[in-house]
């Protein structure tokens, strides 16, 4: 099932997937305390996703925007586990293991950087107010690419 090019004003696909501590998350109850950043990423201790994950946490630090944030990657619980620990990250990491929400949110990368992986998610940064609307929308062209880190704060400030 491949998603459709989501747009601002439109609601997101709802999803449930475990986050590293094995527990079930649903993009409901992170909703719940406000507007949320979602931000996609292709594999875990792979440079410039590491680099990314640590901007998010020094950026939008939980003293700036409570629990407005969660990376989702491919990558096992088990794998993201070990990363959030290993970066002090303090935000949820989810698992879309099956790829169903890389897949709804349309930002399935089919073979990715050179390696012939198939399936990794791409880079990609969502803000989505209470009512999962979508506010803000960043899509990467290539793996290396990181996000406009100041324009997604910019967003998530202007809803919270």
């Amino acid at each position: 099932m491949r998603g459709v090019v989501l747009r601002i004003g439109q609601k997101v696909p709802g999803f449930t997937l475990f986050d590293s501590e094995g527990k079930e998350r649903k993009l409901s109850e992170l909703i719940k305390s406000g507007s949320l950043v979602i931000a996609f990423f292709p594999f875990a201790f792979s440079g410039v996703c590491d680099r990314e994950m640590c901007v998010f946490r020094d950026g939008l630090s939980p003293t700036s925007v409570g629990d407005n944030f969660v990376g989702i990657s491919v990558d096992s619980v088990f794998t993201l586990k070990i990363f959030g620990e290993t970066y002090g990250l303090g935000f949820p990491l989810l698992s879309d293991f099956n790829k169903k929400v890389t897949k709804a949110f349309n930002v399935l990368q089919e073979t990715w950087a050179g390696f012939g992986y198939k399936g990794v998610a791409k880079r990609a940064v969502f803000v989505v107010d209470k009512r999962s609307v979508l506010r803000y929308r960043w899509i990467g062209e290539s793996p290396e690419q990181e996000p406009p880190y100041e324009e997604v704060a910019s967003a998530l400030g202007k809803l919270n």
